[in-house]
């Protein structure tokens, strides 16, 4: 099973070589050269003991011919079962790589190693160190190792061993002779610590000086992500896939869409992933995926089935198994959510997980509970401020809702100034603003938050319920429910005070949303066509109104015939009985 080595992996180092001992043949910068190879010496002869230390007596002339021709004979019939058996020249029987050759791997290949082969790799890279310490590739992949290890172990001590390595490395081979591995090893620290910006600066040097090496990419992904910069993280994704097929490309693919909202892309490109994983430790970080997915559409039932997946792939992944106590929340199965985030945070202490029980305890009214765990979340920060670790955004959500909102706006817009800009830090601090009592300015950074198109129910909810204190009730209704369409149950404490809230908002008004109808200014036109409208039928009346009649009594002869064609003639009575050709033959008659 793969768990946290009960001792440290630096406390396991074997002595030190005695003076005694034959140098090493090797080149010593070749971190696989063997370790105990005597020079001048064939390694794959055994040395001669008791009766084979005599040497034997020289072969007569025909035994050396006989000896030559059946050797002869031999190699030919070797060589052609050779060619049969194995005709691409390969060796179908390759040794099965070790621990260290499995970590190694991985790391290369931008894998996750399990902790078991990481604790290997960290034995084996110390104990060569220490007989070479002018092996900058070993110091560099020592220190890279540390990252690893600091970071799934979330235990940031190692950060700081990480980078001594790491500078032992460059004192050995600066990175511009072409120690391009330590100056990735930089950038990841500086990504495990928080500190995008520096990563950023690390990652694009590799990237200048080494333009064509894919190793540069996941770390230059995370800084980009870090920093809010979704077009530089998108190219840098897309490159990382042309110069690195296979399960990392498409893990990191599959983020990029996650992160962007394309549901369907993401989770079509994780299941791929997920199929094509060979190692224990990146198929379960490939189902872990699917789980964190599965939790973000609110299907909760799907999430702890894909969690516990990974968690029997690989027993040490405790990340899984924090995602299934979040889970196991919206499940109702409270008791055995309780349970799992302590063992998880007893196995993996990141603030982030100390700060879901607490708000759990509080859900269930267990205010000691909630106390106490907020109080182990400050001792959590504040190792990880001690080590260098920038835990500003934990901080500050604990503080919005639990502690002093100003403080929270103060660390936020600290994080702002260093050009941290992600999604996650815009809707804390436009979050932090509105409990501070500025709104106004808040609903600007959580508007952007959710229109980055993370589907995210929380960020949802913050800027709805901001919208309603502001009085847009029409967008505050519709983002409110877009939190809880998302994820019914996406916070303990704050997925019930959405629907209140939008309860209390009670239902749009018959003709939609108020903020959708026409504003306040267009109404007075639609009477004016009423007012025109009245004086048009007074033309029509004033035909009526002509005295027609009178010439009728002057002339009734020739007027006779006039009302048939008008229509709205007055006295029609008298003309209907006789149409205008009767009328025309009585005048003719007439003398």
């Amino acid at each position: 099973m793969d768990v946290m080595p009960q001792q440290d992996p630096e406390s396991r180092r074997p002595p030190e070589p005695s003076p005694q001992e034959p140098q090493d043949p090797q080149d010593p910068q070749d971190p696989r050269a063997p370790r105990d190879a005597t020079p001048g010496a064939d390694p794959y002869v055994m040395p001669a003991e008791g009766a084979t230390a005599v040497p034997p007596p020289p072969p007569t002339l025909r035994t050396t011919l006989r000896r030559a021709a059946f050797g002869a004979l031999a190699a030919g019939v070797l060589l052609a079962g050779a060619l049969v058996a194995v005709p691409d020249g390969k060796d179908d029987r390759a040794k099965e790589p070790g621990p260290v050759e499995r970590a190694e791997a991985a790391a290369t290949a931008g894998s996750p190693a399990s902790l078991s082969d990481l604790t290997a790799l960290i034995g084996d890279r110390q104990k060569w160190v220490e007989a070479h310490p002018g092996d900058a590739p070993s110091w560099a992949t020592l220190g890279s190792a540390y990252v690893e290890w600091g970071r799934r172990s979330a235990d940031a001590a190692y950060f700081g061993r990480a980078e001594e390595a790491l500078k032992r490395s460059l004192a050995a081979r600066p990175g511009e002779r072409g120690n391009g591995e330590a100056w990735v090893g930089m950038a990841a620290l500086a990504n495990a610590r928080h500190d995008f910006l520096a990563a950023k600066r690390w990652g694009e040097t590799v990237r200048k000086q080494e333009p064509k090496t894919w190793r540069v990419y996941p770390v230059l992904i995370d800084a980009y992500t870090g920093l809010g910069d979704v077009k530089a993280a998108t190219a840098a994704t897309e490159k990382f896939g042309e110069l690195r097929k296979g399960v990392p490309a498409l893990a990191r693919t599959a983020d990029l869409y996650r992160g962007q909202g394309w549901r369907e892309d993401a989770l079509a490109t994780a299941r791929e992933a997920a199929d094509r994983a060979t190692t224990p430790a990146e198929k379960a970080e490939a189902l872990h995926r699917l789980g964190e997915l599965a939790w973000e559409r609110g299907e909760a039932e799907e999430a702890v089935a894909q969690f516990d997946a990974a968690l029997r792939t690989d027993a040490g992944h405790h990340a899984s198994l924090a995602g299934k106590a979040r889970a196991l929340v919206a499940l109702d199965r409270t008791d055995e959510a309780v349970a799992a985030y302590q063992s998880v945070i007893t196995e993996l202490p990141r603030p982030a997980y100390a700060l879901e029980l607490g708000e759990l305890y509080a859900s269930l009214e267990l205010d000691g509970d909630a106390k106490s765990q907020y109080e182990e979340l400050g001792e959590l920060l504040e190792q990880a401020k001690a080590a260098g670790v920038d835990e500003s955004l934990i901080r500050a959500r604990y503080e919005s809702d639990h502690g002093d909102p100003a403080v929270a706006v103060e660390l936020l817009r600290g994080q702002w100034r260093k050009q941290h800009r992600s999604a996650a830090v815009a809707d804390a601090l436009g979050w932090a603003l509105h409990r501070a009592g500025k709104s106004e300015e808040g609903v600007e950074y959580a508007r952007q938050a959710v229109e980055t198109g993370v589907r995210n129910a929380s960020y949802a909810y913050h800027l709805g319920v901001i919208e309603r204190e502001l009085a847009r009730y029409g967008p505050a209704r519709r983002h409110l429910e877009e939190a809880l369409r998302t994820n019914p149950a996406f916070s303990p404490l704050e997925a019930p005070k959405a629907r209140e809230a939008l309860e209390t908002l009670g239902e749009p008004p018959p003709g939609g949303p108020g903020d959708m109808q026409p504003p306040p200014p267009p109404p007075p036109p639609a009477p004016e066509p009423k007012r025109e409208a009245e004086p048009k039928p007074e033309p029509k009346r004033e035909p009526k109104q002509e005295p027609k009649p009178e010439p009728k009594r002057e002339s009734p002869e020739p007027e006779a015939p006039a009302p048939a064609p008008s229509q709205s003639a007055p006295a029609p009575s008298k003309a209907a009985p006789s149409s205008p050709a009767a009328v025309a033959a009585d005048a003719s008659k007439s003398p």
